[in-house]
């Protein structure tokens, strides 16, 4: 079965063509720019990256693009589009209606809709790649796969807020979290790689990117998270704020005279460490660099970094009433020694021992443990695989849909 999986934003449309025999990726790449001047298709095959230029009006347009290059004869991978058996999709949000992966009807789409106010940036997006691929591929299922639903296991005491019912009740303001798709990944694949059954297994997955969040797997389940309603919750990242005292952002506006907006604005694109080091950067990797340099605004930024994540981990590991093992993955959590080593470094109450050599070489797509043979609790860095969890889920409701009709 080959199964592409789409990751459809406002403006791009990532993409994947996995073949589930072997789960070998025959090609990957990105359509961008949509709506934009200067739209292009970057496709990859193996190593060798083709650029195709094409101005790109709308989602359709993008699609068609991508399935043109997925047949073209010089740097396509299929001979026809009949190959494609299956479509996966990322939806960001998926409420409380979805614990799961589900095969797309109407009924879905018009749930998905009704949800669009709870992510208005990603959803919207999300359902004109759904659209698109279903007018373009006419009879070829299409899975939704959602990075809410993982937490949807979390229990009504870690995922309500302490603020009046009503506003659960009537707008169903709650703990979502997000990053599911990735959490529930590294957390089967840590489990595999220590050759232990997850449901015995308390985990607590640590997805540290530009965007970033924790979650405890308790036995196979997550059963809190750090990001909340929105993704604005929880660690210091990139350039979201993390949690904040709530009126902080009352003060601020009424000093500054800004409107609700721009203190959103704020929260979600100027904060983090790119507002801890005064607008210098929010790539860790510079801000490792400067710091190393002696810069001390940039190693103050890689402190409270550290610490908040530190804190989240010690927390869930109260919450689960102990750990067996803490996952490190995304952009920062697979490349950085430096944060996984000041992170461990808080934990040690634990019985944590880091090999220092394992994870200085644990980088660049390595997998593995980096904690010591004798460490009472497992350290591991598992690089995310979102596409690959997507494609099983769709092949599995694929399979599962004509084995019922067939």
């Amino acid at each position: 079965m080959k199964v592409l999986v789409i990751n459809s934003g406002s403006s791009s449309v990532k993409y994947q063509l996995i073949e589930m025999d072997g789960e070998r990726v025959l090609c990957k790449g990105i359509a961008e720019r949509i709506g934009l001047e200067g739209g292009r298709l970057v496709h990859r095959v193996n190593e060798e990256k083709h650029i195709v230029e094409r101005e790109l009006p709308d989602h359709d347009s993008a699609l068609r693009l991508v399935l043109e290059a997925l047949t073209d004869e010089k740097i396509g991978v299929i001979k026809d589009l009949s190959e494609i058996d299956a479509v996966g999709h990322r939806v960001v949000h998926g409420g409380e209606k979805f614990t799961g992966s589900v095969l797309i009807d109407e009924d879905v789409i018009k749930a998905i809709e009704e949800v669009t106010p709870l992510a208005p940036l990603h959803n919207p997006a999300n359902l004109m790649g759904i659209k698109a691929t279903m007018k373009l591929l006419p009879g070829v299922p299409n899975v939704a796969v959602f990075d809410t639903a993982f937490h949807q296991t979390i229990p009504p005491k870690a995922y309500l807020y302490a603020i009046p019912y009503e506003y659960y009740e009537k707008y169903k303001v709650r703990r979502y979290g997000f990053h599911g798709t990735s959490h529930r990944y590294v957390s089967k694949r840590a489990a595999e790689i220590l050759g232990r059954k997850l449901e015995e297994l308390k985990i607590i997955t640590c997805h540290i990117g530009n965007g970033a969040s924790i979650a405890a797997v308790k036995y196979g389940k997550c059963v809190d998270t750090s990001m909340g309603f929105t993704p604005l919750e929880g660690l210091v990242m990139g350039t979201r704020c993390g949690d904040i005292d709530p009126a902080i952002p009352f003060f601020i506006m009424e000093k500054e005279g800004i409107s609700p907006q721009e203190m959103y604005d704020a929260l979600n694109k100027k904060s983090g460490v790119f507002g801890l080091t005064k607008g210098f950067s929010s790539d860790m990797r510079d801000i490792e660099e400067a710091a190393l340099r002696g810069d001390k605004t940039a190693q103050l930024a890689l402190d409270i970094y550290h610490y908040r994540i530190a804190k989240y981990v010690g927390a869930y590991a109260a919450a689960m009433n102990g750990v067996d093992a803490i996952v490190f993955t995304a952009g920062v959590g697979e490349n950085s020694p430096i944060t996984r080593r000041d992170v461990c470094s808080y934990l040690e109450f634990l019985g944590l021992k880091l090999d220092e050599k394992k994870n200085e070489e644990t980088i660049r797509g390595k997998e593995g443990v980096i904690s010591t043979p004798d460490s009472k609790v497992a350290v591991l860095v598992v690089p995310t695989n979102e596409e690959l969890m997507i494609a099983r889920d769709t092949k599995e409701i694929v399979e599962r849909m004509r084995g019922k009709c067939c």
